[in-house]
């Protein structure tokens, strides 16, 4: 089988090795497609600080078991299937109380362990869950971002209600414009591009500010009648953005923000403007228990995914991938790579 390597920043190779067999307990999946996340152009390019290399990209993965190991007793053969992006120990205090997402020893797929850009892969039946047989692979790669939506919803506590504010409208702020919009929200999108916003417009926003010509604080103010954002989501984490997000006449008073990014930029915040008005920043990491729902609602068609995937490309040509890594066409919105039968 053939699979990708990561060896340095900028450096990539494609390699021939054996096909593995799966041990005790677990499955062999062979990959019909794989989402290109955020965080696999920053292992690329050398900006994960918590990649290891020589990686194996790749958490967004479809596919179908080809095999199985001793034990495994709820997939069999031909099973169509989308693979946790968690890979934890089961047994510490944050695994038992159901968020293995921050177990003790956490390991991210593609990050920390080798991930899903190679014809086939080993994972644990617990860490794979059923897909419908009619989901097309293309849409079933986007399971994984959607429960990132979906986890990252839930930590805010979003109700009908509420007004959002979504700052990056890539492809995980499109997702959570969704996830929002689907529960009822008024749902208020902010980028610097304006064909992300036209998209947001498309994907049912409710009001779109260009960060870059417009003020945030004035529209915040007009489109929510002088009282702020009930929830706030920071999908874009560059330097000082949770800051802005704070600002006086943004958040409503008790508002929820939650920063989705790895930044580790210093930030100008300090306890009395979140204190004075009891905001509540809200840490979110990954997904745990969310690929089932979200699963659900695929099969219920909740969601639209029609334009959400820009580029599908073969895996037999996967320098198309790197090569827009490095240079993103200006209208590249997610690629999404498909496997050959």
């Amino acid at each position: 089988m053939k699979q990708i390597s990561v060896n340095a920043p900028f450096r990539y190779s494609i390699e021939d090795t054996e096909c593995p067999k799966p041990s005790k307990g677990e499955v062999l999946i062979k990959m019909k497609a794989a989402g290109v996340c955020g965080s696999d152009f920053h292992l690329f390019l050398g900006e994960n600080p918590m990649a290891e290399f020589p990686r194996i990209p790749g958490h967004e993965n479809a596919g179908i078991i080809e095999e199985v190991g001793e034990g495994v007793t709820k997939i069999k053969k031909g099973d169509h299937v989308v693979v946790d992006l968690v890979v934890a120990c089961g047994t510490c205090k944050q695994c038992k109380s159901g968020r293995r997402n921050i177990c003790r020893s956490v390991k991210a797929r593609g990050a920390a362990v080798d991930g899903g850009w190679r014809e086939y892969f080993i994972a644990a039946e617990h860490e794979v869950y059923l897909l419908p047989e009619d989901l097309p692979f293309q849409e079933a790669a986007l399971i994984e971002p959607f429960a990132i939506g979906g986890h990252c919803t839930k930590r805010a506590g979003v109700q009908g209600s509420d007004v959002v504010l979504v700052l990056g409208m890539g492809t995980i702020g499109t997702i959570i414009l969704q996830v929002c919009k689907e529960k009822g929200c008024t749902v208020i999108c902010a980028d610097i591009k304006d064909n992300f916003l036209k998209r947001a417009e498309d994907f049912g926003a409710d009001f779109i500010i260009n960060t870059k010509t417009e003020d945030l604080h004035g529209r915040i103010q007009e489109y929510t009648n002088g009282e702020g954002a009930d929830v706030i989501f920071d999908a874009a984490g560059y330097p000082g953005s949770l800051s802005m997000l704070l600002q006086k006449g943004i958040p409503a008073n008790g508002a929820r923000i939650v920063p989705l990014g790895f930044c580790t930029s210093e930030e100008n915040i300090t306890q009395s403007m979140i204190n004075g008005r009891e905001l509540s920043i809200i840490g979110t990491r990954m997904s745990s228990g969310q690929f089932e729902p979200t699963i659900e609602k695929f099969r219920q068609k909740a969601y639209r995914l029609a334009g959400i995937v820009s580029d599908t490309i073969s895996f037999s040509e996967i320098d198309r991938v790197f090569k827009n890594m490095q240079n993103p066409p200006e209208d590249m919105a997610k690629m999404v790579i498909l496997f050959g039968d």
